[in-house]
């Protein structure tokens, strides 16, 4: 039995639902030298800013137990060049492309979003994630999604420049205490769907210097650690959708996914999508890998359709 794996996120279908997570495999040309980097769902880019960024000081990374701490601080090129380099190469080798934006302030989202929307090589884009929750920047007050207010500021700006069809994901970090009101700050501000969960702030102490080890003294924490936070958030958010507390709109799960397992994971507590990040480190054909392990766990449970599954966790609870 041959599963159909194609998913429809705000109105645009992909062949199926796996995705590269932002920051994890570059614009795409580096990941393009192991597999075709089109077979994938969709390719999601390095959040890019208006202007160029050289990123926070060195050292960046650190390998903790299981996962790892990144403090790049969004280092790249600029919007600019992302439009006249990046997104045209995407578009040649037929890549479906999620563009992760940011901006310092709410207005400058609004100005990423406009020069995205007017390049020439948009037409390859099938959505923008607006990264509201990137913790490893210089200041923390620029975590736009601790806060439903400055999250929904964002978006509505955001919304204003793009295409009414273009679906947008608001990124959102763990590091709140309701993650929900964050969510439904967001959809009612214009999000048609939502990527969770970005890293969760951490920080390593050097034993031997007994000094901080990252240039930047926090970072974010991603891999197989933070996939339980990541299950936690996707269901609390479908509960409260399947509640009626707001409206339902699509899910991107992302948070430690190594396997086809861990995929499926994500999709029964509520995810319409995955993105596979850190694992491709270590594995750069990981999202190759996870969607052929997901084709085939599918087809194990006897569905159809891959969607059969998307929040199936909640319909299978045994209430005492």
């Amino acid at each position: 039995m041959t599963v159909d794996l194609s998913v429809t996120l705000s109105g645009r279908t992909l062949p199926n639902p796996v995705m590269t997570a932002s920051g994890c495999a570059a614009n795409g040309r580096e990941l393009h030298r192991f597999f075709d980097v089109s077979q994938l769902g969709a390719f999601v880019t390095k959040t890019v800013m208006m202007d160029p960024r050289s990123g926070r000081g060195t050292p960046r990374m650190a390998e903790t137990a299981s996962g790892m701490l990144n403090s790049i601080g969004l280092q790249g090129p600029g919007i600019h060049a992302f439009v006249e380099q990046d997104l045209p190469w995407l578009k040649s080798v037929g890549a479906r492309v999620l563009v992760s934006i940011a901006g310092n302030t709410a207005g400058e989202f609004a100005d990423v979003a406009k020069v995205l929307a007017d390049s020439d090589a948009f037409d390859c884009v099938v959505g923008v994630e607006v990264n509201i929750s990137c913790p490893n920047v210089a200041n923390r007050g620029l975590v736009f999604a601790c806060d439903p207010l400055s999250s929904a500021k964002v978006i509505a700006l955001v919304r204003e420049q793009l295409p009414r069809d273009v679906p947008m994901f608001a990124k959102l970090t763990p590091d709140v205490t309701d993650i929900v009101t964050i969510a439904d700050a967001a959809v009612k501000a214009g999000a048609t769907g939502l990527t969770m969960i970005n890293t969760l702030l951490g920080m390593v102490i050097d034993t031997d210097r007994l000094r901080p080890h990252l240039g930047g003294i926090t970072g974010g924490l991603s891999g197989p650690s933070i996939r339980p936070v990541a299950v936690r958030a996707l269901w609390q958010v479908t509960a409260a959708m399947r509640d009626g507390r707001f409206q339902t709109v699509p899910l991107i799960g992302v948070g430690g996914v190594r396997s086809g397992r861990d995929a499926l994971e994500l999709i029964a507590a509520g995810a319409s999508a995955v993105q596979v990040g850190t694992a491709t480190f270590n594995d750069p054909t990981a999202p190759q890998r996870v969607l052929t392990e997901l084709e085939a766990l599918a087809e194990s449970h006897g569905v159809a359709r891959l969607t059969e599954l998307v929040g199936v966790a909640h319909e299978k609870m045994v209430i005492p």
